[in-house]
């Protein structure tokens, strides 16, 4: 993501939410063992997420023909049917064994007044589709700084705002996961730096005092924040909504790691991916978790050949965890 584009392709602190610390996971290994947690998070296929694009159909046939397990929902796909009539829209989907993951939250809080509000009125009826789809998580990203807010007042805002928000999900029975971005030079970036890490992301769920929030995972920014498996484990399976998986470019050190330029899964070793898998199991994750390298040499891709390179990445990935 960059600071003049805020579209990222389109945390609850222990105490307070009565999280217990669960032990660490077993020691990873390329082969599962009996006393390793099995995996029960799904590898979604996530089109927005490699830079590519596709209608909703076509996404669920290459989701099916590369092995994945779900595939993003698509909220403008659905809005076009009349009522009653998506049944037959997901016929296919149900039939090639394919769950939804989670939906990008539709609301643009952190502008102006008068965009959130405008954007806020239309929530309750974006919601009551996805949850016509049966779609429960909804997910979106912090901007770690500010120029013109100072911390506490941009912590107040987004509290304010993000508890109107999660109140009308509640109503569909859905949760709102939130996403903090690590890299230190999104954050030094501007006047004001704000959350970047797990920790205040967890701050800023308490505040929202709303019990469907929870944090929205990524090995990028968990490694950049410099966070470690135990992190990891303080989280319960319902405080974590969703998760992106990715690897850093080789020979950058965290003080110039760029948030728009990453890497496939397992495709470098800098992020120990290992270890954020094997938290995630360790802890019950049950969510949807796709690949999110922002990385130009799969944009370029044809998209097939980018879905298959997706899928060989997650499986590699998954391997270093010892999980299936």
């Amino acid at each position: 993501m960059s600071k003049s584009k805020l579209s990222r392709r389109s945390f609850i602190s222990t105490a307070a939410m009565g999280a217990a610390a669960i032990p660490a996971a077993a020691k990873v290994s390329s082969v599962p063992r009996p006393d390793h947690p099995r995996r029960k998070f799904y590898n979604v296929l996530s089109l927005g997420r490699l830079g590519h694009h596709a209608s909703f159909p076509e996404a669920v046939r290459l989701a099916a023909k590369h092995g994945f397990e779900g595939v993003d929902p698509d909220l403008n796909y659905f809005s076009g049917f009349p009522d009653g009539g998506l049944s037959g829209a997901l016929d296919d989907l149900k039939s090639k064994n394919l769950k939804l993951g989670d939906a990008g939250l539709p609301v643009e809080f952190r502008k102006d007044e008068a965009t959130f509000s405008t954007d806020l009125k239309k929530l309750p009826a974006a919601a009551k589709v996805l949850e016509s789809v049966k779609v429960a998580r909804v997910s979106t990203w912090i901007l770690p700084f500010d120029d013109q807010l100072t911390y506490l007042q941009n912590f107040r805002q987004h509290a304010a705002r993000l508890r109107e928000c999660a109140r009308i999900l509640a109503d569909h029975g859905q949760t709102l996961g939130l996403e903090y971005v690590g890299p230190r030079t999104m954050w030094r970036s501007a006047r004001h730096p704000f959350i970047h890490t797990l920790s205040e992301t967890k701050e800023l769920i308490v505040a929202i005092g709303a019990d469907n929030v929870a944090v929205q995972l990524d090995s990028f920014h968990w490694y950049n924040a410099e966070e470690s498996a135990a992190d990891i484990e303080t989280l319960r399976n319902r405080d974590v909504a969703t998760a992106d998986l990715n690897d850093a470019p080789k020979g950058v050190d965290r003080d110039h790691l760029m948030d728009g330029s990453r890497e496939l899964p397992a495709a470098t070793g800098v992020i120990p991916l290992g270890k954020f898998l094997g938290a995630l199991a360790a802890i019950g994750y049950d969510g949807p978790i796709h690949a999110e390298p922002f990385n130009k040499a799969v944009r370029e891709m044809p998209t097939d050949d980018a879905c298959a390179a997706c899928a060989a990445a997650m499986k590699k990935a998954f391997a270093l965890a010892g999980l299936e």
